[in-house]
């Protein structure tokens, strides 16, 4: 009985993540499709700035800064990097690249301080880099861009303008292409991008009927005015998921977009496991607002949602077992649209049971780094206990 039981809670699961989340699975929401070639540019172009908070990042800050002054924005286009108070010659490293790139007016560098209590060391740093802006005269749009966050395409920022004068979207964020090189990477970065897809359907972020809000740290175009309407980035001072909450405070200002894109990369490497697991436990007890009870619902709903399917197929007679390879199957082919994505296997989708008891390990150590008081650990920071009043 419980076999049949489990068979249908979990084929039903599938049933309603396939037809009724949004369609998340078929990552359709693109910055192609937001933003077309055809959409007519703005009749002036929209002065930006962008601010990249960054902390110890001298191995990939050459790369970001440079792809971003090489952005062929026709319009007013500056960048202020928040050198978060690092020893290892961020700075430097970036005035190098805008130095051979000829273009050190274009760049400006200002050092970070000490996030005060109750912030969280990124937020502080974006609101360093806000105020400085503010110094030298408003901005039209901020884009607030990660320290490993390259723009392989010089147009990337334009489409993003472009669409955003368009649509009148007060946020335009994209969730970039992440690295996806060694084998811990091939195996469990597409599966963070579903899941991220499940948790936040990109239609219903988009809908601006919907109260589901979220956005993509790595690069966020915010309107200036609607952002200091909504009380700027002090608002979520100490959210540790930053990005969603960002999403949240201004999707009550208007209209927001996210979506997928190859035409922004990131380029830091997880070249193992571990680096993954430090990645998802930094904020995944956070997403469960550290609730003991939300994390045993996390345990048990992802234990019937992606385990119970391929255990009936396997270990189970009768149509049970046969819903259960039905639900694997279509698991399986779910998962089909991120794998092409970033030019995977299909066979990876087999092992999406795999992939999921992974993150499930995650989640529960992310937890427990917070109850020993190392939660939110980033760059020698541990920010959990901002992220809790959040």
């Amino acid at each position: 009985m419980t076999a049949a039981v489990l068979a249908v809670l979990s084929g039903a699961i599938w049933l309603y993540l396939i037809a009724a989340r949004g369609a998340f699975w078929r990552a359709a929401e693109r910055d192609t499709r937001f933003a077309p070639e055809a959409l007519p540019a703005p009749a002036v172009w929209p002065r930006v700035v962008a601010v990249v908070p960054a902390r110890n990042e001298a191995d990939v800050i050459a790369q970001a800064v440079g792809s971003l002054l090489a952005q062929a924005y026709p319009g007013d286009f500056s960048v202020v990097l928040v050198d978060d108070q690092s020893n290892d010659g961020t700075g430097d490293a970036a005035m190098n690249e805008a130095v051979k790139l000829d273009l050190p007016d274009k760049l400006t560098i200002i050092r970070g301080t000490e996030p005060p209590p109750g912030w969280t060391g990124k937020l502080n740093a974006m609101a360093t880099g806000v105020r400085h802006i503010e110094q030298q005269g408003a901005p039209d749009f901020v884009l607030f861009t990660d320290a490993d966050i390259a723009y392989r395409d010089p147009k990337a920022l334009e489409r993003l303008v472009r669409g955003a004068v368009n649509k009148g979207t007060v946020l335009t964020s994209l969730m970039v292409k992440l690295r996806c090189d060694s084998l811990s990477e091939k195996l469990l970065i597409p599966a963070f991008v579903f899941f991220f897809q499940k948790l936040y359907p990109f239609a219903w972020v988009n809908d601006p009927e919907r109260k589901v809000a979220a956005a993509a740290g790595g690069c966020m175009l915010v309107k200036y005015e609607p952002l200091k309407a909504a009380g700027g980035v002090a608002a979520i001072r100490g959210a540790l998921i930053d990005d969603c909450a960002m999403g949240a405070l201004l999707k009550k200002q208007g209209p927001v977009f996210l979506g997928l894109t190859e035409a922004v990369e990131s380029i830091r490497p997880y070249e193992d496991f571990n680096h993954i697991r430090r990645m998802v436990a930094r904020s995944a007890y956070a997403e469960l607002d550290y609730s003991l009870l939300k994390l045993a619902g996390s345990v048990l709903g992802m234990a019937v949602t992606y385990l119970v399917p391929p255990w009936l197929a396997i270990a189970v007679e009768g149509w049970p077992g046969m819903i259960g390879a039905f639900t694997w199957a279509v698991m399986a082919l779910s998962f089909q649209p991120i794998l092409r994505l970033y030019k995977r296997s299909p066979m990876w989708g087999v092992a999406l049971p795999c992939i999921a008891l992974l993150y499930l390990a995650f989640t529960i150590d992310s937890a427990v780094q917070h109850w020993l008081g190392r939660g939110g650990a980033w760059k020698g920071r541990y920010q959990a206990a901002a992220g809790t009043g959040a």
